[in-house]
Parts: C-alpha cells; sequence; structure tokens
C-alpha cells in the first residue's frame, strides 16, 4: 500500500473540520502533521461550516422560539514540516483550535438580543524522535491567544441587563507529548497525544481577574492497512470539559458558560486508493448525548455524523477536499428545549512535498 493512501485517508475527516465536537472545539491533535511523507511537507487547509442550532422556549413566560442561534464560520491552519535527518522530525502548526459564534437574534425570544463570539489562535512547534523504525516519540509547545465578546440579556434581578464584556486576547503556552508505534509494511500506526490545558487570565468590567481554562485532552489515532490499496483508519479522543468555565465575578450568580461533562468523541472510516491519482475515504463521528442541562449560549449535546472525501494525487502535491454532515443531538437548556438540528462541513486541504 502507497504512503499516498495512509496520509490521504487520515486527511479525511479532518478536510471537512470538527464541527460541534466537544465544546468549542474546532479543531484536534497538531501533531499528526510529524507523520506526513517527504523530507519537507507544507500544507494549508479552510473549511466553512453551516450549523442550525434551533429550539422551543420551555418557560412560563410568553416568549417565541429562538431561531438558528448559531452562524456560519471558517476555520483555518497552515503547517511545515521537516525532517532534519532519519531520526528528528521538526514541524510547526498554526490554527484555531477553539471558537463560538451565537447569536439569540430572534425578536421575542427568551434571552433575545444575547450574542457570545470566541476567537483564538495557536502556534504549535513539535519535534518528533525516531529511535527505530518502528517506535518514535513526540513533544513540543504551543502559544494560544484566546478573546472574546459577550452580550447577555439576563433575566431580571440576576445580573447586569444586558451584560457585556469584551476581553482582548490573552495569550499563554501549553505543551503536547506522544508516543508512535509503526509498522511500515501494513501501513500500520498508533499514536498517543497528550495536550496539556491553558489557562487564561482575564478581567471583568470592575477590574477583577477571572480565569477560563481550554481543557487537557488524550486522543488515539490508529491505522492499519486491511486489504490491497484499503485502509481502515480512527481516533478516540477525550477532553476535560468539566474545566472550562467562563465566570466572571461582575456576572451573577451563574457562569455565562460551562462544560457539564467530559467528552469523548470517536471516529472510524475506510480509505481506498483507485488509481496513481485517485483516493477517496469515508468516515463516521460520534459523541455521546450526555443528557445535561447545557449553558443557554450551546444548545447542543452530542452528534452522529457522516464524511466523504476525495484526494487527488498530483506531482509533488495532493489535494483533499471532503464534507461532512453532522445531526447534532437534543439539548435542554434551562429556558428552552433544542432539538431537530444539525450541520455541514465543507472543507479543503492541499499539501505539497518537496
Amino acid at each position: 500500500m502507497k504512503s499516498t493512501l495512509v496520509s490521504a485517508a487520515c486527511a479525511a475527516t479532518v478536510a471537512a473540520g470538527a464541527a460541534h465536537a466537544g465544546g468549542i472545539e474546532r479543531r484536534g491533535d497538531p501533531s499528526q502533521i510529524l507523520f506526513e511523507e517527504g523530507n519537507q511537507y507544507l500544507e494549508f487547509s479552510v473549511v466553512h461550516v453551516a450549523p442550525n442550532v434551533s429550539g422551543t422556549n420551555t418557560t412560563p413566560f410568553p416568549v417565541g422560539p429562538t431561531g438558528n442561534i448559531t452562524e456560519s464560520y471558517q476555520n483555518w491552519a497552515f503547517g511545515y514540516k521537516h525532517e532534519l535527518n532519519d531520526k528528528i522530525t521538526l514541524a510547526f502548526v498554526l490554527d484555531e483550535p477553539v471558537g463560538a459564534d451565537v447569536n439569540y437574534d430572534t425578536a421575542g425570544a427568551f434571552f433575545g438580543g444575547s450574542r457570545a463570539a470566541v476567537d483564538s489562535i495557536a502556534a504549535t512547534a513539535l519535534m518528533k524522535y525516531q529511535f527505530t523504525d518502528r517506535f518514535s516519540a513526540y513533544g513540543g509547545l504551543k502559544l494560544q491567544g484566546l478573546s472574546g465578546a459577550i452580550t447577555v440579556q439576563a433575566a431580571a434581578g440576576t445580573a447586569p441587563n444586558p451584560y457585556t464584556l469584551n476581553v482582548d486576547k490573552d495569550y499563554q503556552l501549553g505543551y503536547l507529548v506522544g508516543a508512535a508505534y509503526e509498522v511500515p509494511e501494513i501501513a500500520m500506526r498508533v499514536a498517543l497525544t497528550y495536550e496539556s490545558e491553558i489557562e487564561h487570565e482575564f478581567r471583568d468590567n470592575a477590574g477583577n481577574p477571572f480565569k477560563v481554562k481550554t481543557p487537557q485532552s488524550v486522543t488515539l489515532h490508529a491505522q492499519s492497512g486491511i486489504a490491497a490499496n484499503t485502509l481502515l483508519f480512527g481516533s478516540i479522543r477525550w477532553r476535560e470539559w468539566t474545566e472550562f468555565a467562563v465566570s466572571p465575578s461582575d456576572f451573577a450568580p451563574a457562569p455565562i458558560a460551562s462544560g457539564t461533562s467530559d467528552v469523548w468523541t470517536y471516529t472510524l472510516g475506510v480509505g481506498r486508493k483507485f488509481s496513481d491519482k485517485w483516493s477517496g475515504a469515508f468516515s463516521l463521528g460520534y459523541e455521546k448525548d450526555n443528557g445535561d442541562v447545557v449553558g443557554n449560549l450551546s444548545g447542543t449535546d452530542g452528534y452522529w455524523s457522516y464524511g466523504v472525501a476525495a484526494i487527488y494525487q498530483g506531482e509533488g502535491y495532493k489535494i483533499t477536499t471532503g464534507v461532512r454532515y453532522i445531526d447534532i443531538g437534543s439539548a435542554n437548556t434551562s429556558v428552552a428545549s433544542f432539538s431537530d438540528n444539525d450541520a455541514v462541513a465543507v472543507g479543503m486541504k492541499v499539501g505539497w512535498t518537496f
């Protein structure tokens, strides 16, 4: 099995994005660029996600449906890998790991006029050391910037109404470490990555400090050839979203946003090489519906996803395009019930080997 199928099939899920995966996560483990083929490898990807998350009021107040509280967004990433020698590989990734765009813009809805935006950027520097042809270890540092803006039309007597807060980007360091075992003859690879939490510090409107954590995670990647020109691949990812909360002291009585359960995300797919130029892949994604009462700026709990990708391999480059449909799980907040929601993600990745 040629290496082009290995890397292309694993790119299938990335090409269609990590829409609605675990809280406000928009991209996963960046370390897998270290395993791309070639002495030098450069890639750029972009994803457009169009979610539809709407609900109906469940409080005794005479207000209407929420309308779609989510906005379409784009997510991009850039990566570069360089093999210094047969033992040491270096890589650099620039991406947007987390984000949110929520808008209760329907007139008459409970929380009508509320909106929230979270923006991030992260620069990750990585190194992999190849101990043998089968075993390697890797690690790196991540510099992450996080900012946000929020307006909440709160219930009377619970907070300043409306409550507005804008925080500029705060940059903090985190790290990741991992190890991999490979059997190149059958295109098998198992890689385990740990990413640390990153704790940001902001100030509320009164000047009081508060902290926001993007949570730690563990990701298991696996792939193996199962027949000629056919690859089975998948991943399991855990994130400690119970540690996530946005809770400025001048907003009361509850946090503006918080995680209610840790999140497990599962992906399983198959890739197939059809010719020297063309390959394809199909993948399934799953997050359990935990049945939690989610935050009023969320409206989602778990999902099923279905993705397809087509990969064109040229001379020294490859182009991966993907489409992913996400069937979003029903969710209840303190004031509304959300159901029958979905999202569509369309993405493209271009990689050059030289």
